[in-house]
Formats: structure tokens, C-alpha cells, sequence
């Protein structure tokens, strides 16, 4: 699991050795034409990723008529063994959406996420990396690798071999309008309806949800910090395969960006999540996962890297995931 992160401080760093010896004006950067925000990066603890979980945002608005196109691939690996549940298998996800700036005031997003279950191979990288550095597999080793299993003895779920169906099938309307922004602060309210319909399989569902949030944020030169408080309303308690949902979650997040150069960013995020369910002891505590990102800006877009992991508590939210996007404006 940390075999990457290790490789990719070492990359970060010498991207920041070059990029600092680069003659950068700090007005320059101050008023750098475009800034994407935050990674666009969704939640990825296995309840929250497949349900309505607000995104951290900027509360910085674009010029008007702004608009960009987006696209998003994650890979990611779900381990988790308690007394009351179990799940072990893989989930990866393809986004695509455009978000348009309308004026001064308003602006709103489209998107679509299909999220699956596929062979990613990620657990020879998680179990390498806790033989090497002497940690517990917590039950990794006992099971099959690339394994797709989920057991909730406690509602009867019990779904084994499910590689290849798909999880969640969503697609989202957000929209926000600025109440404040000026050179150094911006703050926006938001609020997003989310349709999750999958036909087919283990996972068949039909579901209807909205959020609503407050995206607040501070620029300083070559400083960026972006934080969110947002809350979700689910018209049915049963989303992932029949385990039972809260009907309101809340959400939290932190993102601070440091700007080497034009074209270099570092990114890193926190973002806590309410337990998405009172079904069993770990799923009903909060979720949290650190973020760790780079992005490189060419002439009219963006193209990131993030890391997500888990903190915390190990048995409710992903172990590891990976996402490789690129944000185009027009």
C-alpha cells in the first residue's frame, strides 16, 4: 500500500527541487488565470463512494460563461474483517461531467459515474508493503488475493464472486450560487440531486438523493485552501446491496494547494465522513481519508494524480485508491 506513496514523495520531491529553482513572480502567481480547486477526486469508502457524498469544491467562482469538461479513472481496493461484517474485492470508477459558470453569481455541473467491480491487482501492492516495513495483514493473508466477497450476516447480505457487475450507475445535477468573493476569500452555498440506477445483478438498485453544502476558501500568493461542510438526504435506506443507510450523513473536508510554478501544483486533502450506517459498529464511525495530489496545468487544462488512504478506523473506508484525471476549459 505505501510501496507508491513511497515512490511518489520521491517524485513530488524533485518536482518541487526543479520547480523551485524556477523564476517565479509572486504576483504572477497571485492572480494565476485559472485555478481548478480542489482534486477532483470523489469519496472512496465503500458506502459513501457508492452513494451521494459532496465533493470538496472552490469558493472561488470562473469568469463567466466559463466552461469545463472533465474526466476521471480510479482504481481502488476494499479490505475489511470484523465481528459483524466482511469485504474484500475491488471497485473502480470512470467519471465524466462539464461544470459552466453562467455569471457572476451562478454556475452549475453535470456528471456521470460508473463505478464497477474489476481485477485491479491492488493487493500484491498493499500485502508487499506490510511484509516489508513488519505490519499485521489483518487477515489478508488467510483469504485469496483478488478475491470480490461482502457478508453482513446481520441483513442477510451475502454476495461472493460479483467481478464484473456493476455498483453504482449515477448521474448528478449540482448547482451553486457566490454569496462573497474577493482577492484573498470566496464562498459559495451548493446543492446537488443524484440518481443511482442499476438495472441488474447484486447490486440492483434505484435510488434518489440530494445534498446540500457550503464551500468556503482562502488564496494567499502561492498558498490555496479549500473547505467543506455538506450534508446528504437519502429518500431510501438500503443503497449498497441491501445494507441499511442513514437517511442523513454529513460530510467534512479540508484541501490546501501549493503552487511551485504555473504549471506545477501540490495538493493534499482530509476529508471525514459520517458513518453511513448504524449496522454495525465501524460502519456507523466516521470515515476518513488523506489525499495526496499533483497536478500539472498545460495551455487550456489540467491533467491530476491523487493517492487516497484510509486513517483511522481500517474496517469502513477504502485501503488504497488511485485516480488519473484531466479537467479541459473552454
Amino acid at each position: 500500500m505505501k510501496i507508491k506513496t513511497i515512490k511518489c514523495h520521491y517524485h513530488l520531491a524533485g518536482i518541487s527541487l526543479f520547480a523551485a529553482a524556477l523564476p517565479v513572480d509572486a504576483a504572477e502567481l497571485a492572480n494565476t488565470e485559472i485555478d481548478y480547486g480542489p482534486l477532483k477526486t470523489y469519496a472512496q469508502s465503500p458506502l459513501q463512494s457508492n452513494s451521494l457524498t459532496p465533493l470538496v469544491r472552490s469558493g472561488f467562482s470562473y469568469q463567466p460563461d466559463t466552461v469545463e469538461l472533465f474526466a476521471t479513472a480510479t482504481i481502488a481496493s476494499v479490505w475489511a474483517e470484523t465481528d459483524d461484517y466482511r469485504a474484500d474485492y475491488y471497485q473502480n470508477a470512470l467519471s465524466v461531467g462539464g461544470y459552466w459558470q453562467l455569471n457572476d453569481r451562478w454556475a452549475m455541473e453535470l456528471g456521470y459515474t460508473w463505478r464497477f467491480a474489476a481485477d485491479n491487482h491492488l493487493d500484491n501492492l498493499t500485502k508487499a508493503f506490510h511484509d516489508i516495513f513488519g505490519l499485521g495483514q489483518n487477515g489478508r493473508d488467510t483469504v485469496d488475493d483478488h478475491s470480490f466477497d461482502i457478508s453482513v450476516p446481520q441483513y442477510g447480505v451475502e454476495i461472493h464472486d460479483f467481478e464484473g457487475e456493476t455498483m453504482s450507475n449515477a448521474f448528478s445535477f449540482y448547482t451553486s450560487y457566490q454569496l462573497m468573493e474577493n482577492a484573498h476569500h470566496g464562498l459559495s452555498v451548493g446543492g446537488t440531486l443524484y440518481y443511482n440506477y442499476v438495472g441488474t445483478g447484486p447490486f440492483k438498485v434505484s435510488n434518489f438523493e440530494q445534498g446540500i453544502q457550503a464551500n468556503y476558501s482562502y488564496r494567499n500568493g502561492r498558498h490555496r485552501v479549500y473547505t467543506l461542510l455538506g450534508m446528504t438526504y437519502r429518500h431510501s435506506d438500503e443503497v449498497l446491496s441491501g445494507i441499511k443507510y442513514n437517511k442523513f450523513a454529513l460530510s467534512g473536508g479540508v484541501s490546501y494547494q501549493y503552487v511551485l510554478s504555473p504549471k506545477h501544483r501540490l495538493l493534499t486533502e482530509l476529508h471525514v465522513y459520517e458513518g453511513a450506517s448504524d449496522a454495525t459498529s465501524d460502519l456507523s464511525e466516521p470515515s476518513t481519508e488523506v489525499l495526496l495530489g499533483y497536478r500539472y496545468h498545460t495551455k487550456h487544462g489540467a491533467i491530476e494524480v491523487s493517492m487516497v488512504e484510509n486513517m483511522f478506523n481500517m474496517d469502513n473506508s477504502t485501503d488504497i485508491a488511485f485516480s488519473l484525471g484531466y479537467r479541459h476549459q473552454l
